[in-house]
């Protein structure tokens, strides 16, 4: 890490350092982006904060604390949006609850625009096709604004 990119031990988020790529030559890739991680007891979730330079990062920390405050609902009704998006007629309770168990919140991404997106994978690979990993955006009030799938 060096001077200009130094880490960033947050009290609430924990250490946040400039993301990193090692390929296999050794060839070091240095992304526009502070990453860390979070344990929600069961996993370890990425946390991504778009920014090249740490006052970026800091001033987008806020914002992402909301979310992160309040994850357990945040991601429930997040899961909830997925399922609900992508199902034919509005989802039984079963169904959304299955859908929780069955979609991993792998990342948070803090964009710059201030939007928080919450990255899940399919751990049971019954509601997305292999390749495919749903995302619920979040406006400022941590409802989800719109869903995507990415791939």
């Amino acid at each position: 890490m060096s001077a200009q990119h130094p880490p960033i031990d947050d009290p609430e988020l924990g250490m946040l350092t400039q993301a990193e790529s090692i390929f296999d030559d050794g060839t070091v890739a240095v992304h526009d982006w502070y990453a860390g991680r979070i344990d929600d007891g069961d996993a370890q979730i990425e946390l991504i904060i778009d920014g090249p330079e740490v006052d970026d990062v800091r001033a987008r920390l806020p914002r992402l604390k909301t979310a992160v405050a309040d994850l357990a609902d945040v991601r429930r009704a997040a899961s909830n949006a997925v399922i609900a998006h992508f199902s034919e007629i509005e989802p039984e309770q079963y169904e959304l609850d299955e859908g929780a168990a069955d979609l991993r919140l792998e990342a948070i991404e803090a964009s710059a625009d201030g939007e928080i997106v919450l990255h899940f994978v399919d751990i049971c690979g019954t509601h997305f096709p292999d390749g495919y990993w749903p995302a619920a955006h979040l406006g400022p009030d941590n409802a989800v604004t719109a869903v995507s799938v990415e791939s």
